[in-house]
């Protein structure tokens, strides 16, 4: 089948799954600018090779994912097939490449977006949105390990794939730590509806364990910094739009089925200095 090239430009926080252990969500744009998801990726059990970086092209074989009615949900025909790694999307000209192709469908009413999720005509489960503003960027606890019968299943599954093999057994995958905090952004877009909204972004949960560890296991300040980077740079003193993706158990269920999955966030343009030229 005919490859598709696709510009990475989300990837979440991996969750746990009994089938593959762990399980990444990916997704970004077609050459044509079309959103669209890859899901299942078990990420960090790619082989090297395999291990794309957003903002880098990929081409695999890909398929309709017919276990999920979103429309923009594909699988790799198979989970073996070697991904071809491309080439990298730079930051240069004030990320210039990287709004060319992000920011040609801005939503900047969530309400209507919710509308289109719901309308099973369009069921548009992805897109990036503009807040209006954004007042804060807030953490709570939540369950500090993974679901018990979730992480036995793992462990059943791999002792049993390793019972005649010995070596295997001395490399047996583990599984990321779960994120003691959620950490939200309250805003609001142009329908003034004030919602706090949990953003789930790999690079977020890598900065907190690097702020943690930083910090002597502090958590608090490990959250303040996390903060620092998503409030104090990337609202205020960046242009700051938000990678938004329903969840397949809750896109028709839910009053606002929405999570964040990314920022994107290039510098803001000084319009005063703009208009001399």
């Amino acid at each position: 089948m005919a490859l598709t090239k696709v510009l990475i430009t989300v990837k979440t926080y991996p969750a746990l799954s009994e089938k593959y252990d762990e399980l990444v969500c990916t997704a970004g744009f077609r050459e044509d600018g079309s959103w669209i998801r890859i899901f299942p990726v078990p990420f960090r059990k790619l082989d090297y090779q395999n291990r794309y970086e957003k903002w880098q092209w990929i081409e695999l074989d890909l398929v309709k994912n017919t276990s999920d009615f979103r429309p923009e949900s594909y699988r790799p025909s198979d989970l073996d097939k070697e991904i071809n790694l491309l080439e990298k999307v730079d930051t240069k000209d004030n990320w210039a490449f990287r709004k060319e192709i992000s920011l040609k469908n801005i939503c900047t009413n969530l309400s209507d977006l919710i509308a289109d999720a719901k309308n099973r005509q369009k069921c548009t489960s992805i897109a990036i949105v503009k807040p209006k503003t954004v007042f804060d960027f807030i953490w709570e606890p939540c369950d500090r390990e993974w679901n018990k019968t979730k992480l036995d299943a793992i462990s059943a599954n791999q002792a049993q794939g390793n019972l005649f093999d010995l070596e295997d057994t001395k490399t047996i995958f583990n599984v990321v730590n779960k994120l003691p905090y959620k950490f939200s952004y309250v805003f609001t877009t142009d329908d003034n509806v004030e919602r706090t909204i949990m953003i789930e972004d790999w690079e977020l949960g890598a900065l907190y364990w690097k702020c943690l560890k930083n910090a002597g296991g502090d958590e608090e300040i490990a959250c303040k910094k996390v903060k620092e980077k998503y409030f104090d740079f990337m609202f205020m003193e960046r242009d700051l739009y938000f990678f938004m993706g329903t969840t397949k158990l809750h896109h028709y269920v839910s009053p606002s089925p929405f999570i964040i999955i990314g920022a994107f966030y290039p510098p803001k343009i000084n319009t005063q200095q703009l208009s001399l030229f």
